[in-house]
């Protein structure tokens, strides 16, 4: 049976850890996502996470039931970066747009951590305050409410998926992503016309852009198609 959680108040007053930290929540996570940084998503243990706090292993289970709660944390966290700061400037497809790249950004500076956490839904504070965000900017533009919905789905899966697929590249060894990123010249780049033409004629432009992420034309071909589909419903 797992240990209830004690209350955020009742924490504030325990002593510090042998080492004179006095454990937050936020502390937790924060050294979480640097143990994530450092060692990959093996690292992140409760033992590992005690020694990185200078505590016991069990203290933990004061602020989180386990450790797939502070799974959920970590990826509150991050939307919570990506988020903090914004403001909406009543322009859809511009607050659209600064909210998914932001998203995009932060889950890429933290790729071992957007491994572990794009494909959950936490139920937390940020994660509900980017949802409400979303919608509001879809329901303010004139979307119906069906339709919102649509695009809203579209929206937060496209830049999750690619947020995962980009963070999947950089959690790689250096070495695997290089020579990966080499195969555009070393393969590709040398195909003959004869027997692969249209991979030969795009093969300087596919070396520039593959090592890219598609993730910021990918969005706009999305904010397209909403705006279309916005007008078509439009007298």
């Amino acid at each position: 049976m797992p240990k209830p959680v004690v209350p955020e108040e009742r924490r504030r007053r325990r002593r510090p850890t042998r080492g004179g930290t006095v454990l937050s929540e936020k502390l937790i996570v924060a050294t979480a996502l640097r143990l994530l940084r450092e060692h990959g998503s093996t690292g992140l243990t409760a033992r590992r996470l005690g020694l990185a706090l200078d505590c016991d292993p069990s203290t933990l289970y004061r602020y989180f039931r386990g450790m797939d709660e502070l799974t959920l944390a970590i990826g509150d966290a991050l939307i919570g970066e990506a988020l903090a700061g914004w403001e909406p400037t009543g322009r859809w497809r511009e607050d659209l747009r600064t909210i998914g790249l932001r998203l995009h950004g932060v889950y890429v500076a933290h790729p071992q951590a957007a491994l572990l956490t794009a494909n959950r839904v936490t139920g937390r504070a940020h994660e509900l305050a980017a949802d409400e965000a979303v919608l509001e900017v879809l329901r303010s533009a004139g979307f119906p409410l069906p339709e919102t919905v649509r695009v809203y789905h579209a929206f937060i899966d496209q830049t999750l998926a690619f947020a995962a697929l980009d963070s999947a590249s950089l959690a790689l060894p250096s070495a695997s992503l290089r020579a990966d990123e080499d195969k555009w010249h070393s393969t590709y780049a040398r195909l003959p016309h004869d027997t692969h033409p249209r991979i030969a004629e795009a093969a300087p432009l596919l070396a520039r852009r593959m090592v890219t992420s598609a993730y910021p034309t990918a969005l706009e071909m999305l904010l397209d198609s909403a705006a279309a589909r916005l007008g078509s419903q439009r007298p």
